[in-house]
């Protein structure tokens, strides 16, 4: 399988939280996700980010740093990286060692995405020591700790987090709602907006991160990205057929106790829709990057225009590996067509 294509104009990246389907398994997941990062190399991609989520057997991302040492090893010139590391989760110290290793062999080539969430349910968030007490105001403490092991080393404390001092990845922090874009802000990081979550928020929260900007030693000017749910094919019937896995999963999500696994597409084409179902889909596709490369150009366009973003991050959830690349190659035809310029103030004009 080769991939080939024109460059987009608007850089674009991908979100993956490897997907597992009914016919397949964790191992074969992330075995395709491997896969496909020197392939969307080669379309231009910018960074490829692998999610954290922990006792979801439907996602196999329970261990981003080492998926993403396997795909730095697999790809050349990708930035690769999370989105995120769930900080509470873990202690700032081992993050730190984590990712300082990981810049140290890939240099240049590492991103340390920071959310909050904890990324699973209360029972796993108990066993992954997340503290019961430790609440939203304690992270920008963290962060501050993280970021400090990655400075030269300060006899004073005692701490050396090695190799972190040589090396430090490039931080951004993710969120879907004005508060953290506010937190981002104000800590001069970049900006990473979950438009797949909250897409009525995306246009609102990158203008409050922008007004809260403030320079700082990773960062002069507000630097943003937006993820969105994507699926792009020949016609908008067709891209929903592609998506219908996915959009199937959804609806299992919010009506089953327990959900083990996406379905297949054969499955998602045997499944009878109630009204119901068709109008929560029809609410949860159209502010997505989801239809033909034609509607795809003029949703990109469009979410550009309100939202001012530097970079859109694709994730793209479909069944099948020549389904997937197929709808990340048609996605950078339309970010060419689109021919969306840089402002100078480092957000996105039309």
């Amino acid at each position: 399988m080769t991939a080939t294509g024109p460059t987009p104009t608007v850089p674009l990246s991908v979100l993956d939280v490897v997907p597992v389907f009914e016919d397949g398994t964790a191992t074969s997941a992330l075995r395709d996700t491997v896969a496909l990062a020197p392939l969307v190399e080669a379309l231009g991609y910018h960074r490829y980010w692998v999610a954290e989520h922990h006792n979801t057997t439907s996602l196999a991302t329970s261990a981003p740093p080492v998926l993403i040492g396997r795909l730095a090893s697999a790809t050349t010139t990708l930035r690769v990286g999370s989105g995120g590391v769930l900080l509470p989760n873990h202690a700032p110290l081992v993050v730190a060692e984590q990712f300082g290793t990981l810049e140290a062999l890939h240099p240049g080539r590492v991103d340390l995405g920071l959310g909050r969430a904890p990324g699973t349910d209360p029972l796993t968030a108990r066993a992954l020591r997340r503290a019961p007490d430790r609440g939203h105001d304690d992270f920008p403490r963290q962060i501050a700790e993280l970021d400090g092991y990655f400075a030269p080393a300060d006899p004073a404390s005692g701490i050396t987090a090695v190799p972190a001092a040589d090396g430090r990845p490039e931080l951004w922090m993710l969120g879907s709602s004005p508060a953290s874009a506010v937190a981002a802000g104000a800590l001069g990081l970049p900006y990473a907006f979950a438009h797949q979550i909250n897409p009525q928020a995306s246009a609102f929260a990158l203008e409050r991160y922008r007004e809260a900007f403030r320079p700082s030693a990773h960062l002069d000017r507000p630097r943003t990205l937006v993820s969105v749910l994507t699926t792009v094919a020949d016609t908008d019937d067709e891209a929903r057929t592609v998506a219908s896995p996915y959009l199937l999963g959804k609806i299992r999500m919010r009506t089953s106790p327990r959900f083990d696994a996406f379905p297949t597409a054969a499955t998602a084409a045997a499944h009878g829709y109630s009204s119901a179902e068709r109008a929560f889909l029809d609410e949860l596709v159209e502010p997505q990057l989801i239809g033909s490369t034609a509607t795809v150009r003029d949703k990109l366009a469009a979410l550009l225009a309100r939202t001012g973003a530097n970079e859109v991050m694709a994730l793209t959830v479909v069944h099948g590996q020549g389904e997937r690349l197929r709808s990340f190659t048609l996605l950078a035809e339309a970010a060419a067509a689109a021919a969306v310029p840089a402002g100078g103030d480092g957000s996105v004009r039309l």
